[in-house]
This record gives structure tokens, C-alpha cells and sequence, in this order.
């Protein structure tokens, strides 16, 4: 176990770098409670595989299939816990192969965006809404938001390391008290830059 000065100075490091580690995220959903019972059956309650690094956000053991107008990709996980509107991830190859153009947008605003139709064990859905390709964005809690001048929606620019170095500019900060301090790309972002999990980049501001 870590000793007092051990955590104090992790916390310290955490707090005056402008380093960030990298989440890379595969295509995956996020389901209301009511879809959810529509695909797997009433009262259906998702079963965890394992955390993810923001508290509280785990991958399951649940899959389901997605069928655009020209394609499909099966066994696409599920993300907990349940949300208040079924939300759909992909990147931009895959919205090639669905034939779908989803705009790039933050979780959660789905106003004008594409639906598709979802496949369960127990069922099948067809969302009028809910297709994304994710912004980039980087989670900070608001600990280290307060003390550096972070602010929730700030646009900063992120430079990565390594043989494809690049700056990646419209960088949105989220900021929370229940969020560990972690960028989030897709899978295309993540093989231009040469990027993957647990690699770190460094936030520019203007």
C-alpha cells in the first residue's frame, strides 16, 4: 500500500501536468432502461464485465447487433449504467460501412442526428435519433478544474507524442466532480495519430 507522501505526491503530478492518459473507444451504445427490456427481456438489468476508468461507467457483458441502410456490425457492446435515450458511438469508417452520416457530436446531443435499428436477443428496436460519431474531449475533475482555471466546454488543443506526433485542435473539456482526469478518441483518431490505451498527450491552451 501507498504511503501518505506516496498519494499526496501522484496528486500533485495529476494536478500541474498538462499530460493526459489516453481512452481509446471501439463503437458501442448506451441504452435507455425501456430499450433495453424491448431487447433483453422485462425487468433486464445489465450484467458488468469490468470498470472503466470514469466512475460509475463499466462495459458489459451485452451485446447487440446494428444495421444501417448498406451494413451491419454485430456484437456491439453495451455501456452501463442505463441512460435516459439510447445513444450509438461509431467512428467514421464505420458510419462508411452502415451508410449512415452522423454528425460529430458530444454525448448526449442527439438533435438531428441519424437512427438505427437495433437487434437484441429478445428483441428488436428502430431509434429515430441517436447516431454519433463522439467529439474528442478530455474529462477533468473539478478539483484540478478549479485549481488550473479549467472550464466545463473550454476548446483546448491536444499535442501527442511519438512517430505520427500531432496537434488535435476542438478538444472539449468536461469538467465534473465524479470524473477521473482521462482523454477520450475514437478508434480512426486513435490509428492517425498512433495512438492506444494508456498512451499519454499534453493539453495546449491558447
Amino acid at each position: 500500500m501507498k504511503d501518505i507522501r506516496g498519494i499526496i505526491k501522484e496528486v500533485l503530478e495529476e494536478i500541474i501536468s498538462d499530460d493526459v492518459v489516453i481512452g481509446v473507444s471501439n463503437r458501442h451504445i448506451h441504452l435507455s432502461q425501456k430499450d433495453l427490456e424491448i431487447l433483453f427481456g422485462k425487468d433486464y438489468k445489465l450484467s458488468k464485465m469490468k470498470d472503466m476508468k470514469q466512475p460509475g461507467q463499466f462495459a458489459t457483458n451485452e451485446k447487440v447487433d446494428i444495421i444501417g441502410p448498406k451494413g451491419k456490425f454485430t456484437g456491439v457492446r453495451i455501456i452501463g449504467p442505463v441512460r435516459k435515450e439510447t445513444q450509438v458511438e461509431i467512428s467514421i469508417t464505420d458510419s462508411f460501412k452502415l451508410g449512415l452520416t452522423p454528425p460529430i457530436r458530444q454525448s448526449g446531443d442527439l438533435e438531428g442526428t441519424p437512427g438505427i435499428k437495433i437487434i437484441g436477443p429478445k428483441g428488436e428496436i428502430e431509434i429515430p435519433r441517436g447516431v454519433i460519431v463522439a467529439g474528442r474531449h478530455i474529462h477533468i475533475p473539478k478539483y484540478i478544474a478549479d485549481i488550473r482555471g479549467y472550464k466545463n466546454g473550454e476548446i483546448v488543443k491536444v499535442e501527442t507524442y511519438g512517430e505520427r506526433k500531432i496537434i488535435m485542435c476542438n478538444v472539449v473539456l468536461r469538467v465534473g466532480d465524479k470524473m477521473v482526469k482521462e482523454m477520450h478518441i475514437d478508434v480512426d483518431e486513435a490509428n492517425a495519430a498512433g495512438l492506444k490505451n494508456n498512451d499519454y498527450v499534453k493539453i495546449i491552451r491558447e
